[in-house]
């Protein structure tokens, strides 16, 4: 998906192309990335939603070079601003995380060191990248709480993560995945575990950063709400494969593959009549010990009839660029059998 915002010479910041990873295991080889391509451009939101299991965050881990190298196979290409990230050497990439690229991680609880104060574990990595003294360094950290809405910085700098409630952890690790600036950040399941309040605080604040730093954002949710509001284009990831992109408002509109539309059936709506049940996606997602030939979804979507023979079993559907979806399906099939079986339940 190729967006552009700003000088339309200027290529996507991070490019990802034919992204696999695989995992060493005891009980065999792991197919957590199978092919994934993406765009992305600062200034713009990429949300990637998909279920437990489908490559979302190992995706991402792969940008920022964090997975073992003893135990991972890695190929494909990532460039960040330009730079190969695949295969960089262990020093090239901390130089560039935090630098040019921060994650905001699932859990700020075990993300957090619980032996070092906030404002300690904020300060030391833009000391390490900035050449900093302590003080300025200290400064910085208490500003950078102070920007994400922290009340009182300079005393609760000197507090420890327990000391903190939910949402300010996730403001503390906002404050230090932003405090050197960077231009790309990943926000691994920013609002799990935040009630709701607290959730939309959390997307506020990321948007108002976004727009004061000109930062790229990749959103990996699981939640259709959250994207829906925050990001500008959307990755569909199942099984570890992409199924379907393009904007966010073309997906949620006009979504073009049988799994988005499960996942769209699957949601709460307050204008539902709360005695009627949701409509879950039937089976679990595959094994990616052995995942299915041709199209991972195809053990659990409702129309392989629709498109005849065994083709959905034995051949790969192919995602193309810009806005599509890989699967076997017609044009035409598609927009019928949404309007009829699917428009329907979503009100």
């Amino acid at each position: 998906m190729t967006t552009t915002t700003g000088d339309p010479g200027a290529g996507p910041f991070l490019s990802v192309r034919d992204l696999y990873v695989r995992f060493d295991t005891e009980d065999g080889l792991v197919r957590a990335v199978d092919g994934v391509s993406f765009d992305l451009e600062r200034g713009r939101t990429l949300g990637i939603v998909g279920e437990s299991g489908s490559g979302k965050s190992v995706t991402n881990l792969s940008v920022l070079g964090l997975h073992d190298p003893r135990t991972t196979h890695t190929r494909g290409e990532i460039l960040l601003d330009g730079q190969e990230m695949t295969g960089a050497t262990e020093r090239t990439l901390e130089r560039l995380r935090g630098n040019k690229v921060a994650m905001i991680f699932q859990d700020s609880l075990t993300a957090l060191s619980p032996y070092y104060t906030v404002g300690r574990q904020i300060s030391e990595p833009y000391r390490k990248h900035t050449g900093a003294s302590r003080k300025e360094a200290w400064e910085r950290a208490v500003a950078m709480l102070g920007k994400v809405g922290i009340p009182q910085p300079a005393l609760r700098a000197k507090d420890y993560p327990h000391q903190f409630s939910g949402g300010m952890r996730q403001r503390a690790m906002i404050a230090m995945a932003l405090v050197c600036d960077p231009r790309l950040l990943i926000a691994d399941e920013p609002t799990t575990a935040l009630d709701v309040t607290v959730q939309a605080q959390i997307l506020d604040l990321l948007h108002d950063l976004q727009q004061e730093f000109g930062s790229a954002i990749i959103l990996i949710t699981h939640d259709l709400g959250v994207v829906a509001n925050t990001a500008d284009d959307l990755l569909v990831m199942y099984a570890g494969r992409a199924v379907e992109r393009g904007t966010v408002r073309d997906v949620l509109r006009e979504p073009r593959h049988p799994y988005t539309w499960g996942l769209l059936a699957s949601m709460p709506r307050l204008e539902s009549d709360v005695a009627v049940p949701l409509a879950p996606i039937p089976g679990a997602p595959p094994s990616l010990l052995a995942p299915p030939p041709g199209c991972p979804f195809h053990p659990r979507c409702a129309f392989v009839s629709e498109v005849g023979g065994d083709r959905c079993a034995s051949e790969r559907p192919v995602l193309a660029e810009g806005r599509s979806a890989a699967c076997h399906l017609s044009a035409e099939q598609k927009r019928t059998l949404f309007d009829e079986r699917i428009r329907p339940r979503l009100g």
